[in-house]
């Protein structure tokens, strides 16, 4: 009985060894045309801007993705996990923002893209979290 412990002891103590922050943001939006209609379960062209100090400062990444909607016209990806057009996700210094994500799309799929919106990167619950964890 007490190996069982043992072996499950140091499992567990491996499995948190290798436990890592994914090198990648969950993005979400709703897309909708030129015309306010959903865009419903069709394949749109998406480009995702990092940039860095302010809304127009310094593009510090940037990538491509080519994904379906769903039905409501709700779009998902992974920045970090797109092609690559500029730049290194996973060398990002986000110590020295702020940063702002910009996002551009085709609705038709695209790389004719267009401006969906500026927004400034905000905390996160992880952010918030590893904050105060070493302490």
């Amino acid at each position: 009985m007490k190996k069982i412990y043992i072996l499950v002891a140091s499992l567990f103590l491996s499995m948190t060894t290798f436990a890592q922050a994914p090198e990648s943001m969950t993005y979400q939006a709703v897309v909708r045309n030129a015309n306010q209609s959903l865009v419903e379960s069709q394949t749109v062209g998406t480009r995702i801007t990092i940039i860095q100090g302010s809304v127009n400062g310094t593009e510090v990444y940037s990538e491509t993705h080519n994904l379906s909607t769903n039905v409501n016209g709700l779009l998902t990806l992974s920045i970090g996990t797109g092609t690559v057009l500029s730049g290194d996700f996973s060398t990002i210094d986000w110590s020295v923002g702020p940063y702002f994500i910009k996002t551009e799309s085709d609705v038709l799929g695209g790389t004719n893209y267009t401006v969906s919106g500026v927004s400034q990167l905000m905390s996160v619950p992880y952010d918030l979290y590893a904050k105060t964890s070493g302490s």
